[in-house]
């Protein structure tokens, strides 16, 4: 099958394993329950049918969440709760669709992940960002947020720290490991983000990807990857690249926080494929469902 879930006329002569990386999937799309969102139009109903526009088999629902059980949720955080983001099920269900019920959750300053251990069988799929340092006081301490190299170190414990606990990891992902909110906001977000990026090293990429995948997490394709310029791009896909050497395997997000923003995600899906030479076999897959659905 092609990107958009049509034959893929490659896989008649190679194996399953070897053909191109299938853009059948979306792993991470928020509906109008995240705050940030509150589209009316981003419904699973309509997440389905956009499903079906564009050929794929498979999405889930990553609402973001902070669990009642752990303490510590900030404002923001507080009301996205998990009987909140449970208010999307049941799921539409559909011949030609898979559907996820999964969630987005943070790790606070103190590295504290959002989401309880005894409530994680209530998700198919739970994706963590090391990279959501807009959040100040929340996410990151004030002593951190003016510097980028406190950033950097930042990112770079936090994937760490992830990385070190007993999670079940074949069913979780690292979201959006190079998002532009790793350098927080203002007017030199664009140019501050290349910069945390560009000064970590090789051997530190490495050694977190190979922590990575000896635990088997996925590792996401979902940056602004058509806005970079060509020396910004390398800056970029170097860590992925060697997440690929890695061992790593990857998934697809459009990070879809509205209707609109559903309609060109193929299109930078198939982007990330082409640069990064993926193959089904470089391709992470949500296990079975053993959710409530």
């Amino acid at each position: 099958m092609d990107e958009y879930g049509e034959d893929n006329m490659d896989c008649k002569t190679e194996s399953k394993n070897d053909c191109a990386f299938m853009i059948d999937h979306d792993y991470h799309i928020h509906t109008m329950l995240s705050t940030c969102s509150s589209d009316p139009e981003q419904t699973p109903v309509n997440i389905l049918q956009y499903a079906k526009k564009y050929g794929l088999k498979e999405v889930c629902l990553t609402d973001h969440l902070w669990d009642d059980a752990v303490p510590g949720a900030s404002a923001w955080y507080r009301p996205q709760n998990i009987p909140h983001v449970m208010e999307s099920l049941p799921l539409p269900q559909d011949g030609e669709v898979k559907m996820y019920f999964g969630c987005e959750t943070d790790m606070d300053r103190s590295f504290t992940l959002g989401l309880a251990e005894e409530n994680f069988e209530l998700f198919d799929f739970i994706i963590v960002p090391t990279t959501h340092l807009h959040m100040r006081g929340f996410t990151i301490t004030e002593e951190e947020w003016e510097s980028i190299d406190k950033r950097r170190e930042l990112v770079i414990n936090r994937c760490y720290h992830l990385l070190e606990q007993k999670y079940p990891f074949h069913k979780m992902g690292l979201a959006h490991f190079t998002c532009p909110l790793s350098a927080g906001h203002g007017d030199n977000q664009w140019e501050n983000h290349i910069k945390l990026f560009e000064g970590i090293p090789d051997s530190v990429y490495t050694d977190i990807f190979k922590k990575a995948a000896k635990v088997g997490i996925g590792i996401e394709l979902n940056a602004p990857i058509t806005k970079y310029n060509e020396q910004e791009l390398d800056i970029i896909l170097r860590p992925y690249l060697i997440a690929k050497e890695c061992g790593c395997k990857f998934y697809l997000g459009s990070d879809g926080h509205t209707a609109a923003r559903l309609e060109n995600a193929c299109e930078k899906f198939e982007t990330w494929v082409k640069l990064l030479d993926l193959r089904e076999s470089d391709r992470f897959r949500i296990p079975e469902r053993k959710a409530v659905v």
